[in-house]
């Protein structure tokens, strides 16, 4: 869906932003772009809808290479959500969500009814919030508001720069799933820029970690970042915790998981799903403070995991 290939950002006072750099975003993918400041991820994003004009290189949508493209027409195109959410503070909620429709010529009533949709999708209800303005919001309320408004034109991609950087950690989290949750109902192409490890392994199909002058120094699956770090750089920047963090992103494997027979109720906790992870897992665990979690899937017991089941699942994601 999206391609760079060779793609650089040179400033005339000499300064690298991007090095030469190849990715791609396959079609309904989240990728995420991380790394510290500076390192020109926020750059890479900016010129992928032109709001940065790159000094090398091509990038494609779609098969097309926009940077041959009407930049206007591009980013009416592309959904963009960023920190500080940009939303008119003059003009109600609804208004602000019907902006992008109403540019594209619709109807004042159908561009209504769109914002009414999005508004509910990411869990404002409209009849309450439509008629607020911004500044009576919350910082997480404005948020899923600039994500209803980058949704408004039904974009096939959307861009993110720290859409969740403003809010409390709780908050955050939330935001992260109900995103999460949106994405895969709508299957659209996502890049988007963090700073945060954590988010970075939390939401991303695949994570491109980028490190001080614009260098790609890897691109993988959360898993295989955490698993099989690339060099020494990318070793430190997913921290000494990866191994925590690896409980995040991997799977429960019921190849792994004891038989029920002979389980002991006084050691088995409250089950979890068989599509859980092993976060979860322990998790589930820790809370009840119990040795043993059952593992069910739908309404039938698959198996009971163990903290040994837990510690071979991990080093076989290793392979």
């Amino acid at each position: 869906m999206i391609r760079l290939v060779g793609v650089g950002k040179t400033y005339e006072d000499g300064t690298v932003a991007v090095q030469e750099l190849d990715l791609d975003v396959q079609r309904g993918e989240l990728v995420v772009l991380v790394g510290p400041s500076g390192c020109g991820k926020s750059t890479t994003l900016k010129m992928i809808n032109r709001l940065i004009e790159p000094t090398s290189g091509q990038i494609f949508i779609d098969g097309q290479d926009v940077t041959q493209a009407d930049p206007v027409q591009l980013r009416r195109g592309i959904g963009y959500v960023i920190q500080q959410i940009g939303l008119f503070p003059h003009q109600k909620v609804i208004r602000n969500v019907m902006t992008v429709p109403l540019l594209y010529g619709e109807s004042t009533a159908t561009a209504r009814e769109r914002a009414r949709e999005l508004l509910d999708l990411v869990g404002l209800d409209a009849a309450t919030y439509g008629d607020r303005y911004p500044h009576q919001l919350s910082g997480g309320q404005r948020q899923r508001v600039g994500v209803a408004r980058a949704l408004a034109a039904n974009p096939p991609v959307l861009l993110m720069d720290e859409p969740f950087g403003a809010v409390d950690p709780v908050v955050r989290i939330r935001l992260q799933d109900e995103f999460l949750k949106i994405q895969r109902e709508l299957g659209k192409s996502v890049v988007l820029v963090t700073h945060d490890i954590d988010e970075a392994v939390r939401m991303g199909d695949r994570v491109a970690v980028f490190e001080t002058g614009g260098r790609l120094a890897q691109f993988g699956t959360p898993a295989q970042l955490l698993a099989h770090p690339a060099d020494e750089y990318v070793e430190d920047f997913v921290g000494a915790t990866r191994g925590l963090r690896r409980l995040t992103v991997t799977p429960i494997d019921p190849e792994h998981l004891e038989p029920l027979d002979g389980v002991s109720t006084g050691d088995l906790g409250s089950a979890i799903d068989v599509d859980a992870t092993l976060e979860e897992a322990l998790a589930a665990m820790l809370r009840d403070d119990k040795p043993l979690v059952g593992v069910r899937s739908g309404a039938q017991f698959v198996g009971v995991l163990t903290p040994a089941g837990i510690h071979r699942q991990l080093r076989a994601s290793l392979k």
